[in-house]
């Protein structure tokens, strides 16, 4: 018998799937899978087994479950969900509650109640089938984190004061009771917004965590209480949305959601018809700042081409309207195309096919949003209405001088009207690196603000600089 067991990492959504199984049994499970299941299935092949079953560890917010598509595509792996906490689905599911067990090969799977993320939320212990020695492993879902825990919040202020109990009774007398030497193997990583402060390391031990992890340290429920919820951010758009959806049915892919090729006239259409946030389509360049800014498409936001943008489509876009997509290179759209998918956007009007080459090639109208370095920013503070869109705590943390702030996921809400914001005086947008100020200019200029530019570099420019934070 070899054990197989393989992590599989979803970066910007900071996710950890799992596939573990047994060559000489010929069978293996799959935990927490993203929607883009090809991973698995050649997992499967590589190793020569057979995924049997599928676990969930809870209804997921962050990111949309691919159980439904993987056991589409596999064609007999069960789906295994919880039935604690009273929970329900719209789609076909085994459910399973505390205590019972699946064996693959040599290796056990036994599912444990561990709610406070959420009230179904389960567990799975790690064991040899012959039962001795107890786990070595436990895959903790959004319950237990590396240096943090799943939050209990999520679910609306109704449901958090039950949750908050729910996890300070499961860290104390479930995690805080394992063996030392027992491994934890979370469903997210660094990143995440499921945790506050994810650890940047994939997996941890009970021992370790005993020593460093707060959540565990704490053994008074007051105490534990606001720590839990003092300060904790609010919760992503999209995270109530893919909630419901992974509760009542995720999509079953076959294959990467549908994109059709729009030619730059049929583009030119849509983009007239989408002059503000409620256009019919939601037209998104994912090309990289310096890009975007030397000419986009009218009322474009830019969302760059890069893992995280996972996380910044599913919290500014609209899940309800379709997406209109350019791409600096067309060889990658099926990643790009999957990276929205993982937070629940399917709707894809089309791609400009040719990109923005093809377009300018028409004589189609272009806008630009000028990238100001930190060197011509300093030199000229007075000119500019300078807007912060980083974290309520970045900002507290130290600023550019004279900076208003308003972050950049509530600028979907309209936030940025209501900071004094001038429409026709230069405005200049920065953040710690300059990608969501990159956003948050293309939500300016979509808006009719006139004069608009990105700082590239952004706060760590201005500190390699030497220029003083306020």
């Amino acid at each position: 018998m070899t054990l197989i067991f393989e992590t599989i990492q979803t970066e910007g959504i900071a996710q950890m799937s799992y596939f573990i199984g047994d060559d000489s049994a010929g069978c293996a499970a799959v935990i927490d899978p993203r929607p883009n299941v090809d991973v698995y299935l050649e997992l499967s092949r590589q190793h020569d087994v057979a995924v049997t079953h599928i676990f969930e560890t809870h209804i997921h917010a962050d990111f949309l479950s691919g159980a439904r598509a993987l056991a589409r595509r596999t064609g007999n792996a069960k789906i295994c969900v919880s039935g604690e906490g009273e929970a329900t689905y719209g789609f076909n599911a085994q459910q399973i509650c505390d205590g019972e067990r699946f064996a693959f090969g040599e290796v056990t799977l036994t599912a444990r109640h561990t709610p406070g993320h959420t009230p179904e939320h389960l567990s799975y212990e790690l064991s040899n089938s012959d039962g001795d020695g107890g786990p070595w492993g436990v895959f903790s879902g959004d319950s237990l984190f590396v240096g943090s825990a799943g939050r209990p919040d999520l679910l609306g202020e109704d449901e958090t004061e039950e949750l908050t109990r729910a996890l300070f009774d499961t860290l104390q007398n479930y995690y805080a009771k394992l063996n030392p030497g027992v491994i934890i193997f979370p469903c997210h990583g660094a990143g995440s917004g499921c945790g506050a402060d994810i650890g940047d390391r994939p997996t941890t031990t009970i021992g370790y965590e005993r020593k460093h992890n707060p959540f565990l340290q704490i053994d008074d429920l007051e105490e534990f209480r606001s720590y839990v919820n003092e300060g904790a951010p609010p919760v992503p758009h999209h995270y109530p949305i893919l909630k419901k959806r992974n509760k009542n049915g995720p999509d079953a892919f076959a294959n990467v959601p549908v994109v059709p090729g729009i030619s730059p006239q049929q583009f030119h259409e849509l983009s007239r018809e989408n002059a503000s946030d409620t256009g019919r389509v939601q037209i998104v360049d994912t090309r990289q700042m310096l890009g975007f800014g030397g000419g986009h498409v009218p009322s474009a936001i830019n969302i760059g081409d890069r893992p995280e943008m996972s996380v910044w489509a599913g919290d500014m876009l609209d899940h309800n309207r379709p997406i209109a997509l350019i791409v600096e290179d067309a060889t990658k759209l099926d990643w790009i195309v999957w990276h929205f998918t993982y937070v629940g956007l399917t709707n894809f009007a089309g791609y400009l096919v040719g990109g923005m080459k093809a377009w300018q090639n028409a004589g189609l109208p272009l806008e630009t949003v000028s990238q100001l370095s930190v060197h011509d920013l300093h030199a000229n503070l007075d000119r500019y209405q300078i807007l912060d869109v980083r974290s309520p705590d970045e900002y507290e943390s130290g600023h550019f001088p004279n900076a208003r702030h308003c972050h950049v996921s509530d600028m979907r809400k309209g936030e940025h009207h209501k900071v004094g914001l001038s429409k026709t005086d230069p405005i200049a947008v920065y953040c710690g690196s300059g990608y969501r100020a990159s956003i948050a200019a293309s939500i300016l200029k979509r808006d009719g603000f006139q004069d608009v530019s990105n700082i590239p570099g952004s706060m760590q420019a201005w500190k390699n600089a030497g220029y003083r934070a306020a």
